[in-house]
């Protein structure tokens, strides 16, 4: 009986599935963000996404921003956060999780912050799909790619 349990356990890999997965489905990174979403999500965030949305379905990005600027990085190196370009997957869901938290703190410091934090993560994933790359082209570095994922499912505007 032992074994058999063994078997069945070894036969299961977490990384390639998820429990918002059909059986046949491999694992996706859209349900991460699925999760994050049915968080108690902060207004500041679905206005950011909002904004997000509108701005790919109508303009394209052809009407889009500059890169961000060096008050921007200082404010993302105060809590220790790299640029979206240099953020995994992973570090960007984390981000996301604890920027939730703090947009909803009682501490206005720490909400204008992280409110703020979420402005420039959308400008700089306006930019990044602006020029269609990123100026690094790995396949660990894929933070913009769940901070996409993350503005679609908390958006009103669903695709």
């Amino acid at each position: 009986m032992i074994e058999e349990l063994i078997d069945k356990k070894s036969g299961f890999d977490i990384t390639s599935k998820s429990a918002l997965s059909h059986q046949e489905d491999p694992f996706t990174s859209r349900s991460h963000a699925a999760m994050l979403a049915k968080n108690d999500v902060p207004y500041s965030h679905k206005k950011v996404a909002d904004n997000y949305t509108v701005i790919k379905r109508i303009y394209k990005f052809q009407a889009v921003q500059s890169r961000i600027t060096p008050v921007d990085k200082e404010l993302l190196s105060k809590y220790d956060f790299s640029t979206l370009e240099f953020t995994t997957a992973k570090q960007m869901y984390d981000e996301l999780a604890l920027l939730q938290d703090w947009s909803t703190s009682k501490d206005t410091e720490l909400k204008a912050d992280a409110d703020r934090i979420m402005e420039i993560r959308a400008k700089e994933l306006k930019f990044i799909d602006a020029n269609c790359y990123a100026t690094i082209s790995n396949e660990i570095y894929k933070g913009y790619v769940a901070l996409a994922h993350y503005f679609e499912e908390i958006s009103k505007f669903k695709s």
